[in-house]
């Protein structure tokens, strides 16, 4: 591990069992994390917005240890229907993340909101198209929400159930990264922005989790840089893209003009290295020996980082 980049021994041996055609890449499943932000009152003396973040169980097979956002793999179930939505079109939606249907993109930010309320206990959604929720705290909000976490329940069946409109204009879309094709968990996952809603408290609600934190963008980055946070090259450069605004609003109006194109990385033998670079990302870049016995067959399906 290099500064508090997570990264996994057996990569050197997968990168070169897919080049020689031992291994097959899987296909990535789509998913969505949310970088919800809040700004503390001016009394508090502070500077920009903190980011709600969690720290993955070490004991997770995929990212133990981790700093990540609330996130998860976008439910098939929540593009068979529309659901009650406020702000921009689906349509425009679409357009903006790269989908080729209206439907898809529902079913991208129904996971965007719908991980952000199992992991943090937060509800980007309300019974009108300008208001929100303002309490998720009752035994019956529980039982939903240990409902949609065992898919007992689809996020749109949910939001129905509830008489709840999903507000899209709460959140915008940040950055897309896709997990390498050597790896055996791969995600293709939009990354959004959002600002926490007045009156709405995180809380640990995700199993996956041992710690949460709110923290400034700039101070977790930096904590990554002295080898004091283990985070994945997503979550660095996302919290390095936030440092510059003083504000959650702020941070919102400039998501507009982030560059959504796919982060994919990169890998080839140089001598007897194999080089692993994240297009764009030159400060992941990873010089590895290429030496270790091929891993045996194909990925498998889990959760995303």
């Amino acid at each position: 591990m290099s500064n508090g980049q997570w990264y996994p021994p057996e990569w050197p041996a997968r990168i070169r069992a897919l080049a020689s055609g031992e291994l097959t890449a899987v296909v990535p499943r789509r998913a969505a994390t949310v970088m919800l932000l809040r700004d503390d009152p001016p009394e508090a003396g502070t500077t920009g917005p903190a980011v709600h973040m969690l720290r993955r169980r070490t004991s997770m097979a995929f990212a133990g240890g981790a700093y990540a956002y609330p996130g998860g793999g976008v439910d098939p179930r929540d593009d068979d229907h529309l659901v009650g939505w406020a702000g921009p079109s689906l349509e425009s939606w679409a357009a903006r993340l790269g989908v080729d249907t209206a439907a898809e993109a529902q079913a991208v930010v129904c996971a965007a909101v719908r991980e952000t309320y199992e992991e943090a206990g937060v509800l980007l959604a309300g019974p009108t198209a300008d208001t929100v929720v303002s309490d998720t705290t009752g035994d019956d909000w529980e039982a939903d929400r240990e409902a949609l976490v065992a898919r007992e329940l689809s996020f749109a069946e949910f939001l129905e159930r509830r008489g709840l409109v999903l507000r899209s204009d709460l959140l915008a879309a940040w950055a897309r990264w896709i997990t390498p094709a050597f790896e055996p968990r791969r995600y293709d996952t939009w990354f959004f922005v959002a600002a926490l809603p007045e009156g709405q408290r995180t809380r640990n609600a995700s199993t996956e989790a041992d710690r949460t934190v709110w923290i400034r963008p700039g101070d977790a980055a930096d904590g990554y840089d002295r080898g004091e946070l283990l985070m994945m090259p997503p979550t660095v450069a996302t919290l390095r893209a936030l440092r510059p605004y003083g504000t959650a609003g702020e941070a919102l109006k400039a998501a507009d003009s982030q560059n959504l194109a796919p982060v994919l990385a990169e890998a080839r033998m140089e001598g007897d290295e194999l080089v692993l670079t994240w297009p764009g990302h030159e400060e992941f870049t990873k010089h590895v020996p290429a030496g270790g016995p091929a891993p045996a067959g194909g990925g498998t399906d889990g959760e995303p980082a």
